[in-house]
């Protein structure tokens, strides 16, 4: 985490410029493959969904931490974000765990629980998330018996530790002030507001 450009001038700004780099390339297409889907090129004006054009969805994800997590775009752009931290493996992992809860087949739930305990959880993981004892043991003893749940307890957690570390950070990045920027621009109802001014503060001041 880059706490002053003084302490760490030009770690901090190879950083910022990676982010920028990152969130570029994820104008284009996304960095999650087949976790995420394909995203194809954006059009500022068109619809990518039944209600939301993709300037409203960049303009939600300072919203909530679900608005963005539910977003495929947020996502791919929160994890151009992470990796300039170096801590993608807590939104890997929850993508991880969503996936995970969608498997029916019994042989296949326990199979992908060890996988992805080995990835994330256990000790010295490739990926290892950063959680404490007690809960990396009884994630263990949960994956010796695996069911839909077995991950949830640390999946919380990982989450909580994203959504109030690393989203605020996000949030306050250049390279997510300029989307909201363009975002705010091609939304009418919203380019009277601050871009990255959360709405319940607009509220207050009106």
């Amino acid at each position: 985490m880059c706490r002053t450009l003084a302490a760490f001038p030009t770690t901090c700004l190879e950083r910022a410029k990676e982010f920028k780099t990152r969130l570029g390339i994820f104008l284009h297409k996304s960095e999650l493959g087949s976790e995420t889907g394909s995203l194809g090129k954006f059009d500022w004006g068109s619809k990518h969904s039944k209600e939301r054009s993709f300037s409203e969805d960049v303009l939600g994800w300072k919203e909530s931490f679900d608005l963005l997590l539910s977003s495929k775009n947020g996502v791919a752009a929160f994890h151009a974000f992470l990796k300039t931290e170096f801590s993608e493996e807590n939104l890997e992992f929850w993508l991880a765990c969503e996936e995970f809860k969608k498997i029916r087949s019994a042989a296949r739930l326990s199979s992908r629980a060890q996988h992805i305990f080995d990835e994330f959880i256990c000790s010295e993981a490739p990926k290892e998330v950063n959680i404490d004892h007690e809960t990396r043991e009884l994630t263990r003893m949960n994956v010796q018996a695996a069911t839909a749940t077995c991950f949830d307890v640390a999946q919380g957690k990982t989450r909580t530790l994203m959504e109030k570390d690393s989203y605020p950070r996000f949030l306050k990045s250049p390279a997510y002030q300029d989307l909201a920027a363009q975002a705010s621009a091609a939304t009418p109802s919203a380019s009277s507001c601050s871009p990255a001014e959360p709405s319940h503060t607009r509220a207050t001041r009106q």
